[in-house]
């Protein structure tokens, strides 16, 4: 997969370009302004001041590997309980390489991760969204062992009873067809599963559940897991589903599932969804990009900054280009809107999303040129200006390609006095401003600046 922005970025870089970081859980995510103060203080606490850690012999998880998987696959508290504690001490130590290593090897280990927490969303759903499960045992029999003894499932065709004589049937018991008629829903399409679970029983599964997306996430930052996991569809069908339905789903479980996407998306192709591997979800690539667009108008400043980061990390792969482009003028108005909040990782999060958009196609440009206050928030990153330079210089960069655009020298005139004024203040941006100017005074071929150069406008 060819990356879109290597070409620019070695000419302005004078070499070939880093990969892309890794995401750590984004600043802001919980409520709690004192977790986030912890949080930036434990940044730059010296190590020695972080306590100690526990230690793992490398050889454990060799020893233990079967047993964690089948401890997952046995649904028991304590065997669960024990293999979760386990996998998440493991997969967050980020030191100890080898142990890495050895954790992507277990056989069926992310399989019996994602079936814990499918045990949790098959329960999760409120009863009145269950579709009614159609009960076909006993349909060909006269009794069919779920309460009716004279009634068949599945057929309209009321059997006869042996003991009432050969003319008879039930309906010619009197009272019979209207006790039929005024049966109200019985008991058995109401079950979640072989036992019901009470509150307990289901707090339980909801925390197994969240704790199963930790380690997949903490996974996702491990580098020799990220092809298989990109190709894994059970896996990505399962996340995707967390981040649609993030209005009644645990913040906790949504976040994780988002940030393990994130992680991926760089490998990620929406094709999968409709290829023939086995799907669990029946998850399509037009669902995949609303459950993202859903995140992206969140009111969460970590959900919607991770969802920008997502898009322009999808959008580097060609084949995701036609599953996001209908939904491009969606995407320009909500990243233009980040640009104006005050929170600078939303900003960052929206110029890096809209740098790499720019550089799809020429609708893409025309259409974010158009886009009521781009330029204008654009330039305000710049001229403020945003703390981390390499935002800046992105969106000075997305406006040379705008202005590399005809029909866009039009709309962009205005802004002549800026960008001269930001040429002589802004000594780091001025080589870009300089090409900026150029592309838009000096094309003989652009009949509004010949007139403009003529009669002075």
């Amino acid at each position: 997969m060819q990356k879109r922005d290597q070409s620019k970025a070695a000419a302005s870089a004078g070499g070939t370009p880093a990969p892309a970081a890794k995401r750590g859980r984004p600043f802001g995510s919980t409520s709690s302004n004192i977790a986030a103060a912890a949080a930036a203080a434990d940044s730059i606490a010296p190590s020695n001041l972080l306590g100690p850690s526990l230690q793992v012999h490398t050889s454990f998880i060799d020893q233990n590997s079967k047993r964690i998987v089948l401890a997952l696959q046995s649904g028991l508290k304590s065997e669960l309980t024990w293999a979760l504690n386990t996998l998440t001490m493991l997969s967050f130590k980020e030191k100890e390489d080898m142990r890495k290593d050895s954790l992507t090897k277990i056989p069926g280990l992310l399989d019996a991760l994602l079936q814990v927490i499918d045990d949790w969303r098959d329960i999760a759903l409120p009863k009145d969204s269950k579709k009614l499960r159609s009960r076909t045992l006993g349909a060909n029999s006269v009794v069919t062992g779920f309460g009716n003894g004279y009634e068949t499932l599945g057929s309209n065709n009321t059997p006869t009873h042996s003991g009432l004589g050969s003319g008879s049937s039930v309906t010619d018991i009197p009272g019979h067809r209207s006790a039929a008629k005024g049966r109200k829903k019985q008991w058995w399409f109401d079950e979640d599963g072989l036992f019901n679970l009470d509150e307990e029983g289901r707090a339980e599964k909801q925390h197994c559940a969240v704790a199963a997306s930790n380690i997949i996430r903490n996974f996702s930052f491990m580098p020799e897991n990220e092809v298989v996991m990109a190709q894994h569809r059970h896996c990505l069908e399962t996340v995707f589903q967390c981040i649609e339905d993030h209005c009644t789903e645990d913040e906790e479980l949504v976040t994780n599932a988002l940030e393990t996407i994130v992680n991926l998306a760089p490998l990620l192709d929406l094709r999968i969804f409709s290829s023939s591997k086995p799907s669990y979800i029946k998850m399509t690539e037009k669902r995949a990009v609303e459950a993202i667009m859903g995140m992206l108008g969140s009111a969460i400043k970590a959900w919607h900054c991770a969802a920008a980061e997502l898009l322009g990390r999808m959008i580097i792969n060609p084949d995701n280009e036609p599953f996001l482009l209908p939904f491009v003028p969606q995407i320009h108005k909500r990243l233009v809107d980040l640009l104006s909040i005050q929170a600078l990782d939303a900003q960052a999060a929206a110029v890096g999303a809209l740098y790499n958009l720019a550089e799809v196609n020429m609708d893409c440009r025309l259409k974010l040129a158009s886009e009521r206050w781009a330029v204008d928030r654009l330039l305000k990153v710049i001229r403020t200006p945003h703390p981390v330079p390499e935002v800046c210089r992105k969106a000075a960069m997305i406006i040379e390609s705008l202005v590399a655009e005809p029909q866009n020298k039009v709309l962009l005139l205005s802004y002549e006095n800026t960008f001269a004024e930001i040429l002589f203040s802004e000594s780091r941006y001025s080589d870009t401003f300089a090409r900026i100017l150029y592309e838009l005074t000096s094309r003989p071929n652009n009949k509004y600046t010949a007139a403009r150069g003529v009669w002075g406008m």
